[in-house]
This record gives structure tokens, sequence and C-alpha cells, in this order.
């Protein structure tokens, strides 16, 4: 199933299964409670073409996200001799779901901004509560798959003058640089787990202004969705409704020495998933 979330006529959000250019609206629900077809009798058909998406899920308990699983991104990002050597554990942080955002929405150019990027990611929606899941148990806990762009702010604080800076203020600059309003672009769909065969083997894509930035494959990743679903549920539980970023390819525009501006349009597209497209906007 292609599962997304519209805005009807009267501005409600409804949730839609699309089959083609048709949708059918399957009214005021979560799309982690439909069970399947059975669940579309009498459904009303709506044209694709013209709807105004939300993000496809918004009741999301925990956004958690890898830092660092492509080796070519840890790379760019001036950490050669991390990337070398064997990688043992993923390194996980988190975003709130305040930073979800639509496709087609604007992402907020803020006053704190001094350096916005983007980076392409493939989204793991968990569909059922998970503790302590061992590697060949965990995909039985996958909903399905989404496009996540994880908008991150660079260079947080760094206007700040005379700052006598801590030993952990520069992880902690990085890590409140994902928290902004609006820097999570999720959609436009949630494909489930049973349309995508092998996760581990998708094409990844970003363009800014219609330039190729980003152009990878998910076979790249370092920690496999199974792996990183066991080291998680070793830690806390994972809810229904949790997604988990698995990290972004070589191509961010720090590595490139471009940030992201009022007007840019950035289209993140991965193999049988779709397309998120979204602008930024300067908000002050």
């Amino acid at each position: 199933m292609r599962l997304l979330r519209f805005f009807d006529e009267d501005g409600t959000v409804h949730l839609g299964a699309r089959s083609g250019d048709t949708v059918l609206d399957l009214g005021h629900r979560s799309p982690l409670a439909v069970a399947g077809p059975e669940d579309f009798s009498g459904a009303r058909r709506v044209p694709a073409a013209g709807l105004r998406l939300d993000a496809p899920i918004r009741e999301v308990p925990k956004l958690l996200a890898l830092a660092g699983n492509y080796r070519k991104h840890i790379e760019e990002s001036g950490l050669a001799r991390d990337a070398a050597g064997p990688i043992m554990t993923p390194q996980v942080f988190w975003k709130p779901s305040t930073a979800i955002n639509a496709p087609d929405g604007a992402i907020p150019l803020r006053p704190h901004n001094v350096f916005l990027d983007w980076e392409a990611e493939l989204a793991v929606i968990i569909g059922r509560r998970a503790k302590d899941l061992s590697e060949s148990d965990a995909m039985a806990c996958v909903f399905g798959y989404s496009v996540i762009n994880d908008i991150s702010e660079r260079r947080f604080n760094s206007r700040i003058e005379h700052r006598r800076l801590r030993e952990s203020d520069r992880f902690f600059d990085w890590l409140m640089g994902k928290w902004f309003d609006g820097s999570a672009p999720l959609g436009p769909e949630i494909v489930t787990a049973d349309e995508i065969p092998d996760p581990h083997n998708l094409d990844i894509r970003l363009w800014l202004n219609g330039e190729l930035m980003q152009n990878s494959n998910t076979r790249h990743m370092i920690f496999s969705i199974p792996k990183t679903i066991a080291a998680i549920t070793a830690v806390l539980t994972l809810e229904p409704g949790d997604i988990i970023a698995m990290g972004t390819p070589e191509g961010v525009g720090h590595a490139r020495g471009v940030s992201l501006q009022p007007g840019d349009r950035i289209r993140a597209e991965i193999e049988g998933i779709g397309a998120l497209e979204n602008v930024v906007s300067e908000s002050r």
C-alpha cells in the first residue's frame, strides 16, 4: 500500500491510499490503523493530482536518526580517519516531532540559522512495539518506508562574539542544529514494507534547484535496518509511529560550501518510494 495524508476541501486531514492516479479517501485515521485492502470498501475516490499533502504521519512518539551511516559522508565531513577503520556502533540522535514538515512545506530560515544544509535519508516507520529485538527478528516491527530530509544547521551559535567554548559545546551546537521546527520534511507517502522487497538496495538522490547534489544507494549504509533496530531496542522501546532516519550519503551542502537560501527548492527522491519537494523560506 501507498498511504498519504491530504487536506480535504473543509481543511481537515484525511488518510488516503493511492493507486496510480486515484486516492481512496479513508477518512480520519492513522496510517498504522489500516490493515489492508479490506479497509477500502466504500471509500470515496478522489484524483491524486492537485491534492495538498500533509506529512504521511504526525503521531510520532520518537524521531530517531543515525549520524555517519555512509562512509563517504563521514569522509566529506572531515573525518576520513574515522571512516577508514571498523565502525562498531551506530550513533543515534533525535529530532523533535515539531521538526516534521509536509511535502511542499516551507522550510523556515530562522534568525539563528547561519548555514542551513540538506540530508536526504531513508525513513523507517515502526508499526509495532519492540524491545530487545535480535537482528533476525527486527524487520518484523517495520511498517513501511518514506523519504525524509534531515535539514541541519551546521554553524549554530557561531555568531556569538567572544564565546568561551566548553569541551562539549561543539557537540551540542551540532545536536541543537538538528532541532529547528520544520527541519524534517517527510513524505510524500508511506510505502508499506511488503512493497519494498530490499530496502538496502535503493537509489537515493537529492537535487537543489535542479542540480544533482546527492547520488548514492542505500546499499552503502554502514548499519543495516535490522542492525540499527537491534541496537536501539537494546536501550529503549520502539513504539508504533516511531521513525528512524537511516543517515545520509555524501553530497551535503557543508562539504560543497553551499548553504540553503530563501527560494531554494529541494527534491529528495528514493527509488520505489517517491520524491519529496520543499522550498526554503525566510522566517524572521
